[in-house]
């Protein structure tokens, strides 16, 4: 899942809303064939264009001319997340749930100022636009190379959402800025100040995602992974190595591993067994099915798949019923 908050150079934020609204028409305009796609937000599901732009243009109350006016939210998920909703929901279906997904990714972008009066999607003025594809640009290599043409689509699955969030709260009194990254004196001294953090943000949107969908995440494919492979120390990266090992056993190890994964990205532990140490009972386990043989030694026995065990448990467990 990747999520991404434009900077004002490229969402070219501090006037009007117009040329943003007008650019996130592009495939109503240039695809007639397909039903066009509304704007929305968590009130209303078929909004007009000049609606979203009006609204935003004014809801600016002592904004001055070099403050940003609104920010550009983009809500990408990856093409097995695309491809796991589609299995789910089907075409239609999916896009339902990518537009319900993004109202509650805009109810963790208000929690996440951590403002007194700005609690949910509720308290802010914001308005998304759901796209299926996606277009080369100049900036791509692809272009640079001559391989494609500035405006082709791009192959695979390209679902997201594009949503246009206002820099003022639904009052038009309260300033929020997800660019804010001020640290106060202390956590009070923060809270008035609205920082902003952008990666438990992102973090949380990822979060939601699985949880919501019950979207089996693989390590690897999760955001704190990418951090600590990026950006992360040798002892971080040594922890992962760990948790990799272990998350690939099964389900439970895999859970357990991807939400100590986000420790380890924040930097909480300084070792290895300070990790396993710092989840109790769940660390343990997660040891048990780590170091536990894939097959008996000695034995030619092929393991059990995860499959084959749980039909095992439910026949058990309906001879059980059957003889009570």
């Amino acid at each position: 899942m990747f999520i991404n908050i434009t900077d004002s150079k490229e969402a070219a934020n501090k006037g009007s809303s117009a040329g943003l609204v007008h650019y996130l028409e592009k495939e109503n305009r240039l695809d007639h064939k397909q039903q066009p796609e509304y704007w929305f937000n968590g009130q209303q599901t078929r909004i007009e264009p000049y609606k979203v732009m009006r609204t935003i243009n004014n809801n600016i109350a002592k904004l001055s001319k070099e403050d940003a006016k609104f920010f550009l939210v983009n809500i990408s998920p990856s093409q097995k997340e695309i491809a796991f909703l589609k299995e789910q929901y089907g075409e239609d279906g999916a896009k339902e749930q990518m537009k319900g997904f993004a109202v509650r990714v805009m109810d963790a972008y208000a929690q996440n100022f951590k403002k007194d009066g700005i609690h949910s999607h509720e308290d802010l003025v914001w308005f998304a636009k759901l796209e299926n594809h996606r277009y080369y640009s100049h900036k791509d290599p692809e272009v640079k190379q001559r391989l494609k043409k500035r405006g082709d689509r791009k192959d695979g699955e390209q679902m997201h959402v594009q949503v246009i969030v206002s820099r003022k709260d639904a009052t038009n009194k309260i300033k929020l800025s997800p660019m804010n990254t001020s640290r106060g004196k202390n956590a009070e001294h923060s809270k008035k100040m609205g920082q902003f953090d952008r990666v438990a943000f992102k973090q949380s949107g990822e979060n939601l995602f699985d949880s919501l969908f019950e979207f089996d995440r693989q390590l690897k494919d999760t955001l704190a992974y990418a951090n600590v492979q990026k950006n992360g120390k040798l002892a971080q990266r040594e922890q992962l190595g760990v948790l990799a090992e272990g998350a690939s056993q099964n389900y439970q190890s895999r859970s357990v591993a991807n939400e100590l994964a986000q420790g380890v990205a924040e930097g909480l532990f300084t070792t290895t067994v300070g990790m396993l140490a710092a989840a109790g009972k769940t660390a343990a386990s997660f040891l048990e099915v780590m170091l536990e043989p894939m097959y008996t030694a000695g034995a030619n026995i092929v393991p059990e798949s995860e499959a084959e065990q749980k039909k095992k448990r439910k026949k058990r467990s309906q001879g059980q019923q059957i003889t009570r």
